[in-house]
């Protein structure tokens, strides 16, 4: 049979042609969809994909500012920024966060607190992509074993940034403060857009007030990214703005001469330049180190300090809040002068007592046996309480807070010291409001010797002081000395308060002055030991507060009573009398009397101040010389 009998060649043929066609229109259809969806892409909605792509590759990233230094009046670092690595998490690029944290263990030496930092640092509201710290301050080690690891963990990068650091944390700790993590409060009250990429902010003292100044203007980056987030390179930068560096009246010398003298003792010390106000030293002792602070203070160190008995945390210097005692009584002689309560030749006979009425209470005296004859010369000099008692019930409590509060008491009279109280200058009205009782005779008593409702800071007994020694021109602690830049200290302080405190009489500052000077230099003056030997005149007054009452016929006896309830050694004074360049005031918590606790403590002061460092400084000039003239 031959072959065409059995295949159908013209019919197979035309099968393949039919079969062909089909798959060339197929093939024809298929490439046209192609060639539109691609014209689609990359023509109709190319600015679109464009943009998305570059969302992926490209992002912003805020650069944030370098925070401002702080220095001294000498120009010495009180507050600089130190270079740290921090291994830092962008939750939102993070697929299982615990899984990451436990294979982060594995390889760092990350502590369950760092974790419990993070996860409450997790919980709060942030902005988005913001990245979370969890452990500061790699080590190199730490970070080499990342740097191998990290194809393992995306949205977790070693981030190196400025953090603040303390140099001298224990002395200034409680004049600067410190910065610390942006709170749940502070996010909400902070510009957002400025603080983008700030992790940190001004929580207390100088840091915080200048918290707009020291902080600076954020900056931005176009920065090419892989597809797991990591930056490739710079595209495009503007270069924030650094904070503005400031310097301070305060002198570390002079900060650091004030806690030795205080070492082993509760107190604080204030002191203030009069002719400008700037405060020279403010210290607050116990101390603390405010570095812990700055990145997150642990649990455990946080307890050790908010439950110690000497409460290093209490910054005494500002907040603290004391009877004044007799410190107050060169106040009470210029009001008692201006207003014609008393008179320079009055005398008052001191039996050890005083009494309202002759079958009365006995306000006694702090010397048991009575001064016998005063004036207010003598009464100053010897601090004689009953001069005090009677020439106070004279003038009542409405003169006695008029002048009182002309000098600074029941307010904070500062410029730029954040945190300070104003005490309690008591009043009628006062009293009224507060205890819903009249104001009785016994309470003037109690005031005009700094006792009974009678509160003030250190830093107010320091403002009086200076006002004295300026003999009644008033000028407001400050602590801001120079801004490092173009811009006038005037921008950032706020405008002066106070007018003059002008005497019917202004001789009667010069008088106030002597006896005050008689404090120190006279031959029964109280604190007359603490000026022995003195190059120098000084003015001054010691004070002892009680901490509780005594009755009437009870005594006081240092050796009886539980050292915390001992009385306050307080002073107030200022040096050289004629041409003054200090004041200060100092309490010494339950030390007991102030011309044999708190006085040589001015005096510690005051020959710093006035001789110790001018010598040092006259040899430094003299071997800079010497130097100068070998080479």
């Amino acid at each position: 049979m031959a072959w065409g009998e059995f295949k159908d060649t013209v019919a197979e043929r035309r099968l393949f042609q039919r079969r062909a066609m089909v798959m060339l229109v197929l093939v024809m259809l298929a490439l046209g969809g192609l060639l539109a969806r691609m014209y689609q892409l990359q023509i109709v909605e190319h600015e679109i994909y464009t943009t998305l792509s570059d969302k992926n590759r490209v992002q912003v990233q805020s650069v944030p500012p370098p925070r401002g230094l702080v220095y001294d009046r000498n120009n010495l670092l009180l507050a600089e920024n130190r270079p740290v690595f921090s291994l830092t998490l962008v939750p939102e690029r993070i697929g299982s966060m615990d899984e990451t944290l436990a294979r982060l263990t594995e390889i760092l030496s990350i502590s369950d607190e760092d974790i419990e930092r993070f996860q409450r640092r997790l919980n709060e509201p942030r902005r988005p992509f913001q990245e979370i710290p969890l452990s500061y301050d790699l080590n190199e080690e730490e970070i080499a074993r990342m740097a191998v690891h990290r194809h393992r963990f995306p949205g977790v990068e070693v981030k190196a940034e400025l953090v603040r650091y303390y140099p001298h944390s224990e002395l200034t700790a409680h004049a600067l403060g410190y910065v610390g993590r942006i709170n749940r409060n502070e996010l909400q009250r902070i510009d957002p857009v400025n603080y983008a990429g700030t992790n940190y902010i001004g929580k207390s003292g100088v840091e915080r007030f200048y918290e707009k100044v020291l902080h600076g203007k954020v900056g931005y980056q176009h920065v090419e990214t892989n597809a797991r987030g990591r930056i490739l390179r710079v595209l495009e930068r503007e270069n924030p703005v650094p904070g503005e560096d400031l310097q301070l009246h305060l002198d570390l010398r002079l900060q650091r001469k004030a806690h030795e003298l205080l070492e082993g003792r509760r107190g604080a010390i204030i002191a203030i330049e009069p002719a400008t106000g700037g405060i020279l030293a403010l210290a607050s002792v116990p101390g603390f180190d405010a570095n812990k602070f700055v990145t997150g203070i642990s649990v455990k160190d946080y307890r050790d300090l908010s439950e110690s008995i000497d409460k290093p945390l209490f910054n005494r210097a500002l907040r603290g809040q004391y009877p004044p005692g007799s410190t107050i009584k060169p106040m009470m002689a210029v009001a008692a002068l201006d207003s014609g309560v008393t008179t320079r030749e009055r005398t008052i006979w001191d039996p050890g007592y005083f009494q309202l009425k002759e079958s009365g209470r006995r306000y006694r005296d702090w010397k048991r046996t009575g001064h016998g004859w005063v004036d207010l010369m003598d009464s100053v000099a010897e601090s004689c309480d009953v001069y005090f008692y009677q020439i106070g019930v004279e003038m009542g409590v409405d003169v006695m807070y008029d002048y009182l509060s002309r000098f600074g008491f029941g307010e904070d009279a500062t410029l730029d010291v954040a945190g300070a109280l104003s005490g309690l200058l008591p009043s009628r009205d006062w009293k009224r409001a507060v205890r819903s009782e009249p104001w009785y005779p016994g309470d003037s008593v109690n005031m005009s010797i700094g006792q009974g409702f009678f509160l003030a800071t250190p830093l107010q007994l320091a403002t009086a002081t200076a006002l004295i020694a300026n003999r009644g021109e008033w000028v407001e602690p400050r602590l801001l000395k120079d801004i490092r830049g173009d811009r006038p200290v005037e921008e950032f302080l706020p405008a002066s308060t106070h007018k003059p405190l002008d005497l019917k009489n202004p001789d009667d500052w010069e008088y106030v002055v002597d006896t005050m000077e008689e404090v120190m230099h006279g031959t029964r003056g109280t604190a007359r030991g603490a000026a022995r030997g003195a190059s120098y005149r000084m003015a001054g007054k010691t004070g002892t507060a009680q901490v509780f009452s005594l009755g009437e016929d009870e005594e006081y006896d240092a050796e009886e009573i539980r050292e915390r309830l001992r009385d306050h050694a307080l002073f107030v004074g200022f040096a050289p009398t004629d041409d003054p360049k200090i004041a200060v005031a100092i309490i010494v918590e339950n030390g007991g009397g102030g011309s044999s606790v708190a006085a040589p403590v001015a005096r510690g002061l005051f020959d710093a101040w006035l001789e110790e460092f001018p010598a040092a400084e006259a040899a430094q000039v003299v071997g800079q010389a010497e130097t100068g003239g070998e080479g």
